[in-house]
């Protein structure tokens, strides 16, 4: 679970990029959830993991203090877990907004470059990296950047479909990171930042119809409307 850096004559514990993989999932289900115990089968499902090879794992970090395992309940980090797993979320939204804003990658394909870059980029080289794309706050895909401190900004609960009908809306993230789901959401103008006005509410045909800015208005199904998150 760990390997070990040389330093002159000493060996430094590190976490291993499983470790930190997990306790960022953890993390951000917790905030997600508003609840500091998160259940197993949140977290196997988010991780695409067996419920028995994540209860392994759970034991495993309980071992390693990083946190709280319950069985059959959820798990619920350890200062020093919750600490590392929001080193990481900063780590994973700090380096997609560099990819998109300064690489110039589309956002549908940050994700998972973002998620091999975060394990090996330093302390140091990330702090140079915050200061040169100007302190963003949150992310391309509108997610809070934790601050260097480990404070994060909390997002609105409400949806797109739990908008009040006829009243323009901000939209503030997009939940879905999948690539056909971004792809979705950029080739209808569904952005960060965009204003919008859900016109009516279909519940026998499951959709709602929206008006972007002075656009034509477009449908879209609930669950797609459930993967976007709006303030106002």
């Amino acid at each position: 679970m760990l390997s070990q850096l040389p330093i002159g004559f000493m060996f430094v514990d590190m976490p291993s990029a499983t470790v930190e993989n997990y306790l960022k999932c953890i993390l951000m289900l917790s905030i997600e959830c508003e609840q500091a115990e998160v259940p197993m089968g949140l977290i196997a499902n988010s991780l695409g993991v067996t419920p028995g090879t994540a209860t392994s794992m759970m034991k495993n970090l309980q071992r390693e203090k990083w946190l709280t395992y319950k069985s059959r309940k959820g798990v619920i980090l350890t200062v020093s877990g919750r600490k590392l797993g929001m080193r990481m979320i900063r780590r994973h939204r700090l380096l997609e907004t560099f990819l998109v804003e300064t690489l110039g990658l589309d956002w549908s394909e940050i994700h998972d470059e973002a998620e091999e870059l975060e394990h090996a980029i330093s302390e140091k080289v990330l702090e140079r990296l915050d200061v040169f794309l100007g302190n963003p706050q949150h992310d391309p895909h509108g997610h809070p950047i934790p601050t260097k401190g480990g404070v994060i900004r909390k997002l609105p609960q409400k949806t797109l479909l739990d908008s009040t009908l006829g009243k323009k809306v901000k939209i503030e993230s997009i939940l879905d990171q999948g690539s056909d789901f971004l792809k979705f959401a950029q080739k209808k103008g569904l952005m960060p930042g965009k204003m919008v006005i859900v016109s009516k509410r279909d519940k026998m045909a499951d959709m709602i119809e929206l008006q972007l800015e002075k656009k034509t208005k477009f449908p879209l199904g609930f669950k797609s409307a459930e993967k976007i998150l709006v303030s106002g």
